[in-house]
């Protein structure tokens, strides 16, 4: 029997219950997610000085979110996308409010201090990542139709504290220190918290095997199997990473040690990052309905490793904005390209087991990058970054020479 009208007028959220339910707490837990992203490893180096300890900031920020990846879709399923989004947030204001008020005081190293913080917000980052995107799920669901309107309205708030969050991030680690930092980030975390409906923490599992992570990566790797064209791309994008990871956790040290210039500057490449990876994506969301995935693949991934390449002989800070911002907008286009090739070829069943997977395999990389630029000399992270550049290279030509040959991106309208 299908659904009357008024019943599925029911169903459809109200815009103003998606405002107050869904879009403000994704904001301000976006803000959060991105001052602790961006910020804490400014506020590493500019607390210890040292490279090695960003580095290892960097990694240990990465790690706890690859381990609780699985652990966080669970408790979603079981207690509720609200009940744990409100938990971790409320628990992240509170780890970070006790380093804002150790930090200042703190008579010795502030080595291990920093490093317990990006690993717990790090952690308590993909708890609240993993609740919102649920969350923003059930919603667009419930839009039916409307779907896609939600969709665009979650990326242009998270696009949007990509592109604020790491310049606040650096003007605040530059003027204020560890205090000013650390208190915003508190505060945007105890008002997402704040914001999240409490009816919403009803959600339930639908079924117990949904709760096991263990079978679900192996349904996911079985998709893999079964779908070469995406384990091609995710393989070639698992290498890309490297050099991304990276380019992220050395930047600060290039750009304050190298460079001469502040942590504020810092934010604001990240910030120029975020725009032109904003504007790559609106480019080809229409760019693939015309030419179809692999030419848009392929020259995202042609203009990713150039400017991977040329960022690594980077010798002023315009020059490293600049080339960094272009990269990006590549990288923009090759997340585009695969988002939409997992919506074609992953079967909706094993939807979230797949994806579950890709995050991890995605993700992999960041800590290892973290690592290698702790473990180099600061004066040998530009050879670093060429060399990663040229097995990026690589990488992405062998990937899209063999995915020419397969049916998976041909797709032209999504």
């Amino acid at each position: 029997m299908r659904p009357s009208a008024r019943a599925r007028h029911e169903r459809r959220p109200v815009p103003g219950r998606l405002v107050r339910g869904v879009y403000l707490p994704r904001a301000a837990d976006a803000g959060a997610f991105s001052l602790a992203t961006y910020g804490i490893p400014m506020l590493v180096l500019a607390t210890t000085g040292s490279a090695v300890w960003t580095g290892l900031a960097f990694a240990l920020e990465w790690i706890p979110r690859l381990a609780v990846v699985t652990f966080a879709g669970t408790l979603v399923d079981r207690h509720g996308a609200a009940r744990v989004f409100r938990l971790a947030c409320i628990l992240r204001a509170l780890v970070v409010l006790a380093a804002a008020v150790v930090l200042p005081v703190q008579s010795g190293g502030p080595e291990v201090t920093v490093m317990v913080l990006a690993a717990a917000s790090g952690g308590l980052n993909q708890f609240s990542y993993v609740a919102a995107e649920t969350t923003g799920a059930d919603a667009s669901r419930r839009a039916g139709s409307r779907a896609h309107r939600v969709q665009s309205v979650l990326l242009g708030v998270d696009q949007t504290a990509l592109l604020a969050g790491p310049a606040l991030a650096g003007l605040l680690v530059q003027w204020t220190g560890s205090t000013g930092l650390l208190t915003m980030c508190a505060a945007f975390s105890l008002l997402a918290a704040v914001l999240t409906p409490r009816q919403l923490a009803l959600r339930k599992t639908s079924s117990p095997a949904d709760a096991v992570p263990v079978p679900g990566l192996r349904a996911g790797w079985s998709v893999l199997r079964k779908r070469p064209a995406l384990a091609w791309l995710v393989g070639g994008l698992v290498v890309s990473n490297l050099s991304v990871g990276v380019l992220q956790a050395a930047t600060p040290v290039i750009v304050v040690q190298q460079l001469g210039h502040s942590t504020g500057s810092v934010g604001l490449i990240w910030s120029a990052a975020a725009v032109a990876s904003l504007l790559a994506v609106a480019a080809c969301r229409g760019a693939i309905s015309r030419w179809g995935l692999w030419p848009v693949g392929a020259v995202s991934a042609t203009v990713a490793a150039g400017a991977c390449l040329a960022v690594a002989q980077a010798t002023t800070y315009s020059m490293y904005l600049v080339l960094v911002a272009v990269l990006m907008a590549g990288e923009g286009g090759l997340t585009v390209v695969l988002r939409t090739l997992r919506s074609h070829l992953i079967p909706a069943q094993v939807f979230g087991a797949t994806l579950a997977l890709t995050i991890l395999l995605l993700l992999a990389p960041f800590p290892l990058a973290g690592l290698l630029v702790a473990v180099l000399p600061p004066d040998r992270l530009g050879q670093a970054l060429g060399i990663c550049a040229v097995v990026q290279a690589l990488a992405l030509t062998v990937t899209f020479a063999r995915l020419r040959t397969l049916p998976g991106l041909r797709p032209a309208h999504p």
